[in-house]
């Protein structure tokens, strides 16, 4: 059953990444990949609340897997965003791929951190 979970979430999540980042990518006309930074922050947010809820047991193992590892593992993308890094590093574009490598922590992090902070506002 626990599979079952895990690919009904990446089911959405897969597409969704795909959506988010080529809505959010149309909309800038620049190297630097905003559509995979804000997959992976968002991503990141959502991981966080979830990791507060799951602690404050307003979560529980199942959503956990249907939220956590399919949706936000579909979803948010370390090895694209390794790719685009090595990309804009090889373009010559190499302030763009330290921006990137540092923003995306920061934010990712940043976000991760948000998410959980709120959730032990909402259920702690």
């Amino acid at each position: 059953m626990n599979w079952v979970l895990v690919v009904v979430g990446a089911m959405v999540g897969a597409p969704l990444r795909f959506l988010t980042d080529r809505f959010v990518q149309s909309r800038h006309d620049t190297v630097f990949p905003w559509g995979t930074f804000t997959v992976n922050v968002v991503g990141s947010l959502i991981l966080g609340v979830l990791t507060g809820a799951v602690v404050a047991g307003a979560a529980s193992a199942h959503v956990q897997l249907l939220v956590g590892t399919g949706l936000c593992g579909a979803l948010t993308t370390y090895s694209t965003f390794s790719y685009e890094t090595l990309r804009l590093a090889e373009d010559g574009a190499r302030f763009y791929a330290v921006a990137n490598v540092l923003a995306g922590v920061v934010a990712g992090l940043g976000a991760a951190f948000a998410g959980a902070a709120m959730a032990q506002a909402l259920w702690g």
